[in-house]
């Protein structure tokens, strides 16, 4: 099979090139930037901007499927910057696809596309519709490219979104380095009671997702069109969890709680801090990651296994142990 993967070189993007390039596919990627390692795989890189739309189609032409991992990704950033790559760029790759006359096209969602204010507990894509007003303008941007996928499927192009929920593993560069950073300087506070459960995705559980959701795929097949959540079989208790994975670096358990309802409050008031003052970087909370740290949202995926064999290749005790052991590593070398 001949895929092209967008966003190869991020963390989830370059585990799908690996899993394609460990049994033999023909792989490019399409990136912003330069990645040697992944074509130390085997793989081939391309630059490119989704936001430009000349010349895209020539790019894709004579690949099976395409996976567009690429995003541009946060709980904080310009809204025209989350529409420009996340909406505009996916539209850009869809009408590529479609003259250059690539057949399948798997598209990596988020569940925060579909977060309302009730906790999804559990969470299925019946019972998750998209909301009237999101919490992000990364969430808005999502749902709207989402949106634009599905109606995208067709007998020419089948299309399909994964959902996949707070990946983590050996190599995540950003939710958990930040978490380790803040409780290194005596700064991270549990938000909510601590009881909160949520789904997890064990970064190569993600990308098997994604292989198996290309492979089942067909303008006929019981996935096109649909969009699906994709997580660790089980949920865990979020901050029993990050208890385990401090514990397990040596960096000790969380310290002190804030309420969930504070933890809002000053995250809207460092929001406005923020825009009024055009402050550079984010907020060190906002009203989007404090309902992300203290409200319950976990999700099924009977959805995924039924219409197209999605399943775990690394269970979550498993997951967690290697993610434990890199990090251990990083510190041990870093000492």
């Amino acid at each position: 099979m001949k895929a092209l993967v967008t966003g190869g070189g991020g963390f989830l993007g370059r585990h799908v090139v690996q899993q394609l390039r460990a049994r033999g596919d023909d792989v490019t990627v399409l990136a912003r930037g330069h990645y040697p390692q992944v074509e130390a795989l085997g793989a081939t890189s391309v630059q490119w901007d989704l936001t430009r739309a000349e010349g895209l189609a020539d790019v894709v032409r004579s690949h099976d499927v395409v996976f567009h991992v690429a995003s541009f990704v946060g709980p904080w950033g310009r809204r025209q910057q989350f529409l420009d790559i996340n909406v505009g760029g996916t539209e850009n790759l869809l009408a590529a696809c479609r003259d250059a006359g690539v057949t399948r096209f798997v598209y990596t969602s988020s569940p925060s596309a579909t977060f309302g204010p009730e906790p999804a507990d559990p969470g299925t894509e019946a019972s998750c519709p998209y909301p009237v007003v999101f919490g992000s303008d990364y969430s808005e941007s999502k749902a709207l490219a989402e949106q634009q996928v599905l109606a995208a499927n067709g007998p020419e192009l089948a299309t399909t979104s994964l959902r996949p929920h707070l990946i983590y593993g050996p190599d995540e560069p950003h939710m958990l380095p930040r978490i380790l950073a803040r409780q290194r300087q005596g700064r991270l506070k549990r938000v909510g009671d601590g009881q909160n459960r949520v789904s997890l995705t064990f970064v190569d559980n993600g990308a098997a997702a994604h292989l198996q959701a290309a492979d089942a795929l067909a303008p006929s097949s019981p996935n096109a069109g649909k969009a699906y959540f994709i997580n660790d079989p089980e949920p865990v208790v979020l901050w029993h969890w990050i208890d385990r994975f401090l514990e397990g670096v040596g960096a000790g358990r969380v310290q002190g709680a804030v309420s969930l309802k504070l933890a809002g409050r000053v995250g809207g008031v460092l929001e406005w801090i923020w825009r009024t003052f055009r402050l550079g970087g984010e907020p060190p909370m906002t009203r989007f990651g404090a309902f992300g740290l203290g409200t319950t949202h976990w999700y099924r995926c009977s959805a995924a296994e039924q219409d197209f064999g999605f399943a775990c290749p690394v269970s979550g005790e498993e997951g967690l142990a290697r993610t434990v052991a890199a990090f251990k590593g990083d510190a041990t070398s870093a000492d």
